[in-house]
């Protein structure tokens, strides 16, 4: 072979590692892409839930105080109850 021949057999080597390489590169860059939106949005999606949660988890615990005190106020009344009861017997 002469050197005519190698630099073909080089070049045609080389275009065909480029016309390899390219798209698989595309198709990467891509695909990464994709997968990062993908996953911004789920993280949105979890922020939005672990935001829903802290809110339901404040109400519960607002809600909790108030029948705490409700509570307290029967079992005060209870007790004052108990006390005139004893009275009387």
């Amino acid at each position: 072979m002469d050197v005519r021949e190698w630099t073909e057999v080089v070049g045609a080597f080389g275009l065909f590692a480029l016309v390899i390489t390219l798209p698989t590169v595309i198709i990467w860059q891509f695909a990464a892409t994709r997968r990062a939106r993908i996953q911004v949005v789920r993280e949105q999606e979890y922020r939005k839930l672990a935001e829903s949660a802290a809110a339901a988890q404040q109400g519960t615990e607002e809600r909790l105080k108030e029948i705490s005190e409700r509570l307290a106020e029967m079992q005060g009344r209870m007790e004052s109850l108990e006390r005139i009861l004893q009275t009387v017997e």
